[in-house]
């Protein structure tokens, strides 16, 4: 569980992509809202310039509506140069946001329950729709099934503000209950995304398969060709999060590829296909790396282990709703392109996954042991 949580949280989680509000039983599953005829809206982002929030901005203004971005500035300020930005900080510093006007709020950097609290009181007032971007790590057991209604982490004091590997989860399930508490259920949706992947991803933990491979050489992969693994394509997650407010979709929504889709041999395919690259896969038994130190590779997990479950989360909620998962190899082709585009000294390195000799010396201690 603590390596799970720590992944999601280098991942700058979201960045990528959930938790509970421990309120999801108040939360209302009807779908689809009133169908009043079209019109642009106003749209405030929380953020909006790191991962996620590039693509929401291009897909709300792809769609004719009207985006202001309220965040500290310091994070790709140029990046929007045409977009109104209210400059501010979520630790007491919203003066920015007094005043304001807007339809709907997307908040995609609240992890600290006070500071989305606050911007949730704020706002009350003078939006319909809060949005609330959270994370599958909201789930206090991932050993069992898991949906909507199943509880989330809890922690032991609740009025802790760091954001640690252990504390993540939990605080994220606690700004998920403040929102519902300020803005109320009936005008609240929460989004829990799994491991979010795609162009401009920096976590580097879907990244690492198709660009290790493209790298040629004998490769390590993990488990079997049939092990489950889970992602959202961040345009999926951003289309998704803008139908929610064009067609006012309330309640809580897991973001993920339908479960029992997706595995690492299809991973594997995707990877090959995307790069036609030189590479040699290895499969490597589950049971030899949980016995190596030092072997972590991103969203794959032991199928038999406490956090087995987290590759198989019911998302047949959002899927009801109408979110459409684009076929993983479009994700694979498309991140590979991004990739491509990166500075020499980004693209030398990978955030996640094994070092080249790392996963030389787990390689030859396998083959050693097969001899």
């Amino acid at each position: 569980m603590n390596n799970t949580r720590r992944r999601f949280l280098k991942a700058g989680l979201l960045g990528g992509a959930a938790v509970a509000a421990g309120c999801t039983t108040e939360v209302s599953t009807d779908a689809r809202g009133s169908t009043a005829p079209w019109r642009p809206l106003r749209v405030l982002i929380l953020g909006g310039t790191g991962f996620i929030g590039p693509h929401m901005v291009r897909e709300a203004l792809r769609r004719g509506h009207i985006v202001e971005l309220f965040n500290r500035g310091r994070t790709d300020s140029d990046l929007f140069p045409d977009l109104k930005l209210l400059e501010g900080n979520r630790d007491n510093g919203l003066d920015a946001l007094e005043g304001g006007s807007w339809d709907v709020v997307i908040d995609n950097s609240g992890y600290v329950p006070r500071h989305v609290e606050d911007s949730a009181r704020l706002l009350a007032p003078v939006v319909s729709h809060y949005l609330y971007i959270s994370t599958i790590s909201v789930y206090g057991d991932f050993s069992k099934p898991i949906n909507e209604d199943t509880a989330v982490g809890t922690m032991e004091d609740p009025t802790a503000e760091e954001v640690t590997g252990e504390s993540y989860g939990p605080l994220k399930a606690l700004c998920e209950q403040r929102v519902i508490s300020e803005i109320g259920a009936e005008r609240a949706t929460i989004l829990r995304p799994t491991y979010i992947c795609g162009p401009g991803d920096r976590t580097d933990r879907y990244s690492y398969w198709p660009i290790r491979t493209m790298r040629g050489g004998e490769m390590l992969w993990p488990g079997t060709p049939d092990d489950d693994i889970q992602i959202i394509d961040v345009r999926d997650l951003a289309n998704f999060t803008i139908d929610c407010l064009e067609q006012k979709i309330m309640g809580v929504y897991n973001t993920v590829t339908p479960k029992g889709s997706f595995k690492m041999g299809n991973l594997l395919e995707d990877c090959i296909a995307v790069t036609a690259a030189n590479m040699s896969p290895t499969w490597v038994a589950t049971e030899f790396l949980n016995q190596q130190d030092g072997v972590q590779l991103p969203i794959w997990e032991d199928p038999k282990g406490t956090n087995s479950q987290l590759l198989t989360v019911d998302g047949s909620r959002a899927a009801a709703a109408g979110l459409k998962n684009r076929p993983t190899r479009e994700t694979a082709r498309d991140t590979v392109a991004w990739w491509k585009t990166l500075p020499a000294e980004r693209s030398a390195t990978l955030h996640a996954g094994l070092s080249a000799d790392k996963e030389a010396e787990v390689l030859a201690l396998w083959h050693e042991q097969n001899a």
